[in-house]
């Protein structure tokens, strides 16, 4: 018989190999969405993403994969956009529910965490479907300061200095590893800077202000912002004026 008559029915199912089929095809399907690239320094972290507008038609404000979570933590979704759509309302409500319990904003760590908790409830459950997303989450911590973390369809759950998610993912890990050493120290300029040229490199074009997406948080005490157009061209502008110095 076929594999896939046998071993892909459910995603509980192991073939005699080990292996999960189902989660083989969600990662998959997440990983055919858009590159996004995330970045902490000193005192700051930002993640950067393709902006592709399906139809011209649409209006391009209403087209995004940057989306805020807490006055403090945002999140980049690739992947199915149902899916990512369904798990930043569900981390809204986590993020909410905990305030709710404690009294404080909850930590970019624990909603991580928790959301890859969730994630990996539906890999072992017959009656629920993995989501196919990935989400780069950041954020500010009080107490440990810049954070990334990387949550994926599996509910991994791990922090980095800096992370890439999507098509060109490994590339973009490339590029970042040789930068690591310096991340520590850099300014929010810097960290923007450098993930915005990490896109550039791995997908070998130019981009207007138009044609991404960057979200940053700055300080304990910031916010997460979505840069906006003309913001994203200042960077553009200086990434372009050192690579002619």
């Amino acid at each position: 018989m076929s594999r896939d008559s046998n071993y892909d029915h459910h995603i509980s199912i192991f073939s005699p190999q080990g292996r999960l089929y189902q989660m083989e095809y969600c990662f998959k399907a997440a990983n055919s969405g858009l590159t996004g690239i995330a970045v902490r320094g000193k005192d700051s972290c930002c993640v950067v993403t393709q902006k592709k507008v399906p139809d011209r038609l649409m209006e391009p404000s209403s087209v995004t994969h940057l989306f805020q979570l807490t006055k403090k933590v945002g999140v980049c979704v690739t992947g199915t956009m149902a899916d990512c759509k369904a798990m930043v309302q569900r981390a809204r409500y986590e993020s909410g529910q905990w305030t709710y319990d404690n009294g404080y904003e909850c930590p970019v760590g624990v909603l991580a965490k928790r959301m890859a908790d969730l994630a990996q409830v539906n890999t072992q459950t017959a009656s629920m479907r993995p989501l196919a997303c990935i989400g780069l989450f950041i954020g500010v911590d009080e107490e440990t300061g810049p954070q990334v973390f990387k949550v994926d369809c599996a509910g991994h759950y791990l922090p980095f200095f800096a992370a890439a998610a999507g098509p060109k993912e490994q590339e973009a890990m490339n590029f970042l590893e040789k930068r690591v050493e310096g991340m520590k120290e850099f300014t929010n300029e810097q960290v923007i800077r450098t993930a915005i040229t990490c896109l550039g490199h791995v997908l070998g074009s130019d981009f207007r202000g138009s044609e991404i997406e960057v979200g940053s948080v700055v300080g304990k005490d910031g916010r997460f912002k979505v840069l906006s157009e003309e913001e994203i061209e200042v960077h553009l502008n200086a990434i372009a004026d050192d690579a002619d110095a």
